[in-house]
């Protein structure tokens, strides 16, 4: 994977034999991971449609709310959700429309509309993981909070976002003039039920220090 002379798609590609994530996360800016044509899988890979410096203003508030493994691990959640929920097709028909939003909203740097598209998109997906069978809950009381939180930080505006993987840790999207007030509004509303924040701008990629 460090090799200097493996070009971007080539990196996905060897980067998926270890897990979907991965995949998307060699390449720097903003990513989409392909769905793909292939019966092999190898061309469902990421490609950046973004540089890092396209929106050099966009931040993201990590907030640990629980740092045990959780119960139900993201292969075998995916894999139910896809066999059992009667959501999850429906989901399904919204990704190219969502996706093609999605990307105008970046390109044009439209935060509002960003932020919107990616909160109903993580509500969206957790409410197949419920309607898988068993039922899969991966968010808490406390990712109920932070959602709670972020929507009154957006009373006026939409000055933040929020999603979540497959786990109860929020992702909180904002931009940089308001990154300070919403840590204070987690700080002050969470307390110790936020156990970690990080705060992350946009990468330019993985580097390669001290050789390979």
């Amino acid at each position: 994977l460090l090799h200097p002379d493996l070009e971007g798609h080539s990196v996905s590609e060897l980067a998926r034999l270890g897990s979907g994530s991965a995949c998307r996360s060699v390449l720097g800016g903003v990513v989409v991971w392909d769905h793909g044509e292939r019966e092999d899988g190898k061309d469902s890979i990421a490609r950046q449609v973004f540089p890092a410096a396209h929106w050099p203003e966009l931040r993201v508030l990590v907030c640990v709310v629980k740092k045990e493994k959780k119960g139900v691990p993201s292969s075998e959640g995916m894999k139910r959700t896809v066999v059992t929920s009667g959501l999850f097709s429906r989901r399904l028909e919204n990704v190219p429309q969502r996706l093609e939003s999605l990307t105008a909203a970046i390109r044009d740097r439209d935060f509002p509309t960003f932020a919107g598209i990616v909160m109903r998109d993580s509500s969206e997906m957790h409410a197949c993981c419920l309607d898988s069978f068993p039922p899969i809950a991966y968010l808490n009381e406390a990712s109920h909070q932070i959602m709670a939180l972020v929507h009154a930080f957006n009373t006026t505006q939409i000055r933040a976002g929020y999603t979540f993987d497959a786990g109860p840790n929020a992702f909180l999207f904002t931009l940089d003039r308001d990154i300070a007030e919403l840590r204070g509004k987690v700080v002050e509303i969470m307390g110790d039920r936020v156990v970690d924040m990080i705060e992350c701008s946009v990468g330019s990629g993985p580097l390669v220090k001290g050789g390979y």
